[in-house]
């Protein structure tokens, strides 16, 4: 590893992002639409409420990027926010990059006064569930459902 950094999102980063946006979702087959992606970008960027994201730099060049949104909770007394996205390039994996990201995220969720951080993670991808077990995280008791409003 490296000089691993963590940089701000930008408007000038949305096309770098979001290029990596397109190799994190091809790895489960996730469908992107590239203009709707950069047009999210610009809003979650120009509208501090909704969270904050970071690019993962080591040696100056973009190898990844996380992204923490932020929601209200009565439950839990206030900020929640979940782990919406952490992406590392596959040549970049397996050097502590993302231990490094799960810190960085911890220590800005305090900043930002966030009481929980949830997440999500794919069944068959035990690495990362890995990762977020050995960094803190547990399996939740509650089930994560969805509703697509139409």
């Amino acid at each position: 590893m490296n000089n691993v950094t963590f940089r701000e999102i930008g408007q000038a980063d949305i096309d770098t992002v979001v290029t990596m946006m397109k190799d994190f979702y091809s790895i489960d087959g996730y469908p992107i639409d590239v203009a709707v992606s950069k047009g999210l970008m610009h809003e979650f960027i120009e509208n501090e409420s909704l969270g904050r994201g970071w690019i993962i730099l080591n040696d100056s060049e973009p190898v990844g990027y996380v992204i923490l949104t932020f929601v209200f909770s009565f439950e839990y007394k206030g900020r929640i926010a979940f782990l919406d996205e952490l992406y590392i390039a596959s040549s970049q994996r397996g050097q502590g990059i993302g231990k490094l990201a799960l810190d960085w995220v911890n220590e800005q969720a305090k900043l930002h006064s966030v009481k929980i951080i949830y997440l999500e993670v794919e069944g068959h991808n035990t690495i990362a569930q890995k990762l977020y077990l050995s960094n803190g995280y547990a399996f939740h008791n509650r089930g994560l459902m969805k509703l697509v409003v139409k």
